[in-house]
């Protein structure tokens, strides 16, 4: 029986072939494109999210609708999800991500230019739909590109590209706002065109399709995936790590230092900073050691580690140790992250498209983002910040223990190389 081009293209794929120690699988391109686009927008992100909120008070509001201008970004990328998924299916997925690139620097470009709060509203929002449109087709593709031995190892360095521009963007931005509060979000909006050109002229367009490839797959459906107990446990877990990683910890962790610890901005600052260490220093091992011990381990450890170190965070009444607790904080989510993407990349499987999937899955970690802080909110107000961190950590370990009674073990033994072929 003939081997179709697409079987025999698999099975050459040097990452599921091993012959003693595990061969490490080249990237191709298309992922080195992908990753590089990422840094240029999480830079630029990270341009305007210190200016943001001063831009929006510019316009004489109070705090509390200058915080509505950094929310509805967020709560625009959980409504638009859905539709955003659906047109990966129809579209494919590097034509959703192009058109998204373009509404965030058309939308950024705006609110540059916005003359009152109410269209700075209106421009935030529409990016939040093209930021939808990006995030859930770069996803799909660097998930359908990896070679399924090395999904975790493709995630981790894409989550670690993306932190790193997200660590020298507000500094940048900072700069760059001595310029005027404008100054930021034209330059970013450069920066989107740019990289959306650059992704445009080097991302590979799919190769059309012949007799030879076999009828083309249907797009995974969305309720094939929640009959999987791996993509549930996913979805369950991305919540958790949306309400504690960016939800809990950027809205509570300034207001915590402040009012408990006495501490200052700096301190606060300082935090989130060793966070973003602590989540850098497990990448650079977690998704190799997602590929080769499995998801599950590294899912199971990653939420276990961040919720009992976030937990703990309530209860410090010491800078050193509210520092050091973050800096384990930080590990935790970055031991969880690539090994979850990877999860979910292995149901929906290389030879076939999953938007809804997909979507649904980010729409998890934003429904957390948004939900997190106003629950945990509530309950700092009302009881006290232990009670707030300790049930954002419950949050986790509840996850955790779903993953370890319900999820399923999704990664696949390495095809061997055979002698005849």
């Amino acid at each position: 029986m003939p081997v179709s081009r697409r079987t025999e293209h698999h099975l050459r794929l040097p990452g599921l072939q091993r012959q003693g120690k595990e061969a490490q699988t080249p990237l191709p391109r298309d992922i080195k494109v992908l990753v590089a686009a990422a840094f240029v927008i999480a830079l630029g992100y990270g341009l305007v999210a210190p200016v943001l909120p001063q831009f929006a008070a510019s316009f004489d509001v109070g705090v509390a609708a200058a915080s509505v201008i950094v929310s509805v970004f967020a709560l625009a990328r959980l409504v638009f999800a859905p539709v955003g998924g659906a047109l990966v299916g129809r579209w494919g997925e590097r034509r959703v991500y192009l058109t998204g690139l373009l509404i965030v620097a058309a939308s950024t470009g705006a609110c540059a230019m916005a003359q009152d709060y109410w269209q700075l509203l209106i421009f935030r929002g529409l990016g939040g739909l093209g930021s939808t449109m990006f995030t859930v087709s770069a996803m799909a593709l660097i998930l359908r590109l990896a070679p399924p031995s090395g999904r975790g190892r493709v995630s981790s360095l894409y989550a670690g590209t993306f932190l790193m521009g997200g660590i020298l963007g507000p500094v940048v931005g900072g700069l760059l706002a001595g310029f005027g509060l404008r100054m930021p979000f034209v330059v970013y909006a450069l920066a989107l065109l740019v990289a959306a050109a650059v992704v445009a002229i080097l991302l590979k367009k799919p190769a059309p399709k012949t007799a030879d490839d076999g009828p083309v797959p249907e797009a995974m459906d969305l309720r094939e995936a929640l009959s999987d107990p791996g993509y549930r446990a996913a979805v369950v877990s991305a919540f958790a790590n949306g309400w504690a990683t960016f939800g809990v910890r950027m809205a509570l962790i300034p207001l915590f230092a402040a009012a408990v610890l006495g501490a200052g901005p700096a301190t606060a600052g300082l935090a989130l900073a060793v966070f973003a260490v602590g989540n850098a220093l497990a990448l650079t091992f977690s998704g190799r050691l997602a590929d080769t011990a499995g998801r599950r381990p590294l899912v199971v450890a990653g939420l276990t580690i961040a919720g009992l170190s976030i937990a703990a965070i309530g209860f410090t009444d010491s800078v050193p140790v509210f520092v050091a607790a973050s800096v384990v904080a930080g590990f935790g989510s970055g031991l969880l992250g690539p090994a979850q993407q990877a999860a979910v990349g292995d149901i929906i499987g290389s030879d076939r498209t999953g938007g809804k999937v997909l979507a649904v899955f980010q729409m998890g970690t934003d429904a957390g983002a948004i939900v997190g802080p106003v629950l945990a909110g509530m309950l700092a107000d009302r009881l006290s910040y232990a009670w707030a961190f300790g049930a954002t950590g419950a949050v986790m370990l509840a996850a955790a223990l779903l993953w370890l009674v319900f999820g399923r073990e999704t990664l696949s033994k390495p095809v061997k190389e055979t002698a005849a072929d």
